[in-house]
């Protein structure tokens, strides 16, 4: 059984930032592929931006420059740091874990969502 927590959403003024973090517990052997994917009311879910093992990243073009996606093993943290935000940015953020578990299986996890929202 894999848990994940998502932190530091909230209301932020446009150009301002905010910092995402996703925390996974119980039977975690490795954590191979972390993500962020984002919704806004009436749209698809997309991927904002994705991390590998190797630390190999990936982001979605619209925030490019601006976003950055980390990890930290340790802890079996990703970090979502969102620089000059824009109202655009506005939506629930999910992050999604690839996780090996301790008896080997591959399981895929997500956040339970957590709000951003960006004022104008």
């Amino acid at each position: 059984q894999v848990q994940v927590a998502e932190s530091g959403g909230g209301l932020v003024e446009a150009g301002g930032s905010l910092r995402l973090s996703c925390a996974a517990s119980g039977s975690i052997a490795r954590i191979n592929r972390m993500g962020w994917y984002r919704q806004a009311p009436g749209q698809e879910r997309e991927l904002v931006a994705v991390i590998s093992s190797g630390c190999i990243t990936n982001y979605e073009d619209s925030v490019k420059g601006r976003f950055t996606i980390s990890r930290d093993n340790a802890k079996n943290t990703v970090y979502l740091q969102m620089n000059s935000l824009k109202s655009e940015d506005a939506a629930i953020y999910y992050c999604n874990l690839v996780v090996i578990t301790n008896w080997g299986a591959s399981t895929t996890n997500w956040g339970q969502g957590i709000q951003v929202t960006v004022s104008s």
